[in-house]
């Protein structure tokens, strides 16, 4: 047998032993009707909320936990109950018996990681924003086709009863139609050592609460912005966005946004039709221990006498989040916010950069 025919060969057998495994791990998965999860690092959003919601979901399992520090995978393991601790994120990746990955890792690390993972025959739900740039993000595409492997980006939001009730209203024309969007997403955090912070990190408002207001104004509307202007000023020391402004401007009609790491925390979104609008209280942080609301008024009344209020029940939005991608992948179905999506937002992330440095509107490429 010749060289290329070996290459062949040995690409197939590769290529099968992929196949075999994640059809393995798909029916172990699916005989638990729950699909078995690891965890790369120890990073406080996966300790704190995302993981302890995980644990409460009809279709997750956390099986294991990695960090570089192996004494801080056993201390988050032991913990939070989880079974196996790796010193190391490779290791967990070598595991068999873990089906997906949830990746927390600080941004600039999302992609690389989330390779690594695919690459390994893991599915990845990845904390937001996918990449540090839509190009990075486009990356993954081939990735993903030759894995055969799911890859979701972690908006929350978008398997959380009051945002899918947003989207019924709007396909009822409850508000006729929507023509405009304003949302604001604020916090105070000066600390020079947070990640969020650090311009290498992929920190800065857009790219940590920004993002939120873009991917609801793309859901909103069901569309992309055709282009985007932006205003930003950055802290002067650690020379990340501060505060930044955009208008998106889309085939429907337009959003606009302000977001800020060093304003008082606040957070609220409200979306105007031709005939009412739809205001949502809480619309990224909901918490898990009280009940949530959205205002809809279809009278336009401007003493609120004709606003109507809508109370979802208690329910914590991880929890909803890794059940929606775990059961996608069980069922062979598609994830709340797949890789394109991902894509679409950071294109717009990256056009609102670039038009704060041209001062003018830029066109979406995505």
């Amino acid at each position: 047998m010749d060289q290329g025919a070996n290459r062949a060969l040995r690409l197939d057998l590769g290529e099968r032993q992929r196949r075999d495994k994640r059809s393995f791990c798909s029916y172990h998965g699916r005989m638990a009707n729950k699909l078995r999860w690891g965890v790369l690092s120890t990073a406080n959003i996966g300790i704190k909320k995302i993981i302890p919601a995980m644990q409460l979901g009809q279709h997750t399992s956390i099986e294991a936990i990695a960090s570089r520090d192996l004494s801080k995978a056993r201390a988050a393991a032991d913990a939070l109950g989880i079974a196996k601790a790796y010193g190391s994120y490779e290791e967990l990746l070598a595991d068999p018996d873990i089906d997906a990955i949830y990746n927390p890792l600080p941004n600039q690390m999302h992609v690389p990681w989330t390779i690594k993972a695919a690459e390994a025959g893991k599915h990845v739900l990845c904390e937001k924003p996918l990449a540090m740039s839509a190009e990075e993000a486009k990356t993954l595409l081939a990735v993903r086709d030759r894995t055969g492997v799911t890859i979701g980006e972690a908006f929350m939001i978008r398997s959380y009863p009051q945002w899918l009730r947003l989207r019924e209203l709007l396909n009822e024309k409850r508000i006729g139609e929507l023509r405009a969007i304003a949302g604001v997403f604020s916090y105070f955090n000066s600390d020079p050592l947070n990640i969020r912070n650090q311009v290498e990190c992929g920190g800065g408002a857009l790219m940590d609460i920004g993002c939120y207001l873009i991917h609801a104004s793309r859901f909103a509307f069901g569309q992309q912005p055709a282009r985007v202007v932006g205003l930003i000023d950055r802290d002067p020391a650690m020379h990340t966005d501060r505060l930044t402004s955009a208008i998106l401007d889309f085939p429907g009609g337009q959003s606009i946004f302000t977001c800020g790491t060093q304003l008082v925390p606040y957070q609220r979104i409200h979306f105007f039709g031709t005939t009412g609008r739809i205001e949502i209280e809480i619309p990224f942080n909901a918490p898990p221990d009280r009940p949530t609301r959205i205002f809809i008024d279809s009278t336009g009344e401007l003493f609120g006498s004709g606003i109507a209020t809508e109370t979802f029940s208690t329910s914590d939005q991880y929890t909803l989040q890794g059940d929606a991608f775990s059961k996608a992948v069980l069922e062979g179905g598609e994830v709340p916010v797949p890789l394109e999506d991902a894509i679409g937002n950071m294109a717009v992330i990256d056009a609102i950069f670039q038009s704060a440095r041209s001062g003018g509107w830029e066109t979406i490429v995505a």
